[in-house]
């Protein structure tokens, strides 16, 4: 095992609740897209973070190291994610990057992590499918002494000893700034559908929670239906038919993900109403289709996830070989894009 000690004893546990992985947040803040946010650093402070008990020195320069996606790169958000690991792995100078794609496949993620240990990985970054299944993997890590850095979904394990680190998004924050968004996008009256990602999955899991939270006080706002399109456009659109279909009344729409969004824009197309106006829309990720979509009115607000984890990725890596504190976790700070931003927001590459 990797036997790291926590700085303090204030550690970060993650606790799988109805598939939802409860984080106490360390609250350091990434930098988002430059599109003004409504809500900076959204990181919960507990000052939590693990320490390198036998720190090497080592640079990043000259190592091999590993990082392993988990869904298929059309998906822009994955796209960009990959992107900003791969290139900040040439400009630190690593020797040679190990790269997979468990394309939504839970065996083989834990297959391709334990290939990059084989393969002599010093350190491996991680974007988990799930939020549990992965401690197969996390084990053999550990006993090999190669530090885990875990982006964008958490996922079970103790920190410290199965990862050092979680970098991404509060999901739950996000479905709270959603709510937030459907609020000031219809006025506080809508009959409203909802289509999640995944089920068993921690970010569908928060992201529906914080919604749920986000409305209540707003009797006005009224939810009728949840579904499943798991993270699939051609899902959601089937999903976005059948509620379509059972609700006529349906007048707002609140997706996980843009890829579900779009999909679904095509259902209300198609049944003869226009997206926007006669159904008011909220997403989450901040892709640059949906966001030209605000821009034109028939998407009324987006909340961003931010892909570009790759910089702190490795500045958590750098921290750990020096034996310099790493927190437990690092909040990205999100954007929130609406008609106000969506423009300047494409303009400066914010939007991806």
């Amino acid at each position: 095992m990797f036997h790291y000690r926590p700085a303090r004893h204030r550690g970060v546990r993650a606790a799988l609740a109805g598939g939802a992985v409860m984080l106490a947040f360390a609250g350091v803040s990434v930098s988002g897209a430059q599109a003004q946010s409504s809500s900076a650093g959204v990181g919960v402070s507990s000052g939590a973070t693990c320490v390198n008990p036998r720190p090497g020195h080592e640079n990043l320069s000259g190592m091999v190291i590993g990082f392993s996606q988990s869904e298929n790169e059309q998906n822009p958000f994955r796209a960009a994610e990959t992107e900003s690991v791969r290139s900040t792995a040439k400009s630190v100078g690593v020797r040679r990057l190990l790269y997979t794609n468990a394309n939504s496949n839970q065996a083989k993620q834990v297959a391709d992590i334990e290939n990059m240990i084989s393969q002599g990985a010093k350190a491996i970054i991680v974007a988990p499918l799930n939020a549990t299944g992965l401690q197969p993997a996390l084990e053999q890590a550990a006993q090999a002494h190669v530090p885990v850095v875990t982006i964008d979904r958490a996922t079970a394990g103790t920190p410290c000893r199965d990862f050092i680190t979680f970098m991404g998004s509060d999901f739950r924050k996000q479905g709270e700034r959603a709510a937030q968004a459907m609020v000031d996008a219809t006025n506080g009256t809508a009959n409203i559908v909802e289509i999640q990602g995944a089920y068993g999955n921690v970010v569908e899991a928060q992201r529906s929670e914080g919604f749920a939270a986000g409305l209540k006080g707003h009797p006005g706002l009224k939810l009728l239906a949840s579904q499943s399109g798991n993270w699939s456009a051609t899902d959601a659109q089937h999903v976005m038919e059948q509620l379509l279909l059972a609700h006529p009344d349906i007048n707002a729409l609140y997706t996980h993900a843009d890829v579900m969004t779009l999909g679904a824009i095509r259902a209300i197309t198609q049944s003869g109403r226009r997206p926007g106006h006669d159904i008011r829309i909220v997403s989450i990720d901040g892709t640059r289709a949906i966001v030209q979509m605000i821009a034109s009115d028939q998407v009324q607000a987006a909340i961003e996830t931010n892909p570009r984890l790759g910089p702190a990725a490795f500045d958590a890596l750098k921290s750990w070989f020096n034996g310099t504190p790493v927190p437990q976790t690092i909040i990205t700070n999100d954007a929130l894009y609406t008609r106000a931003n969506a423009a300047t927001s494409i303009a400066s590459g914010a939007a991806y």
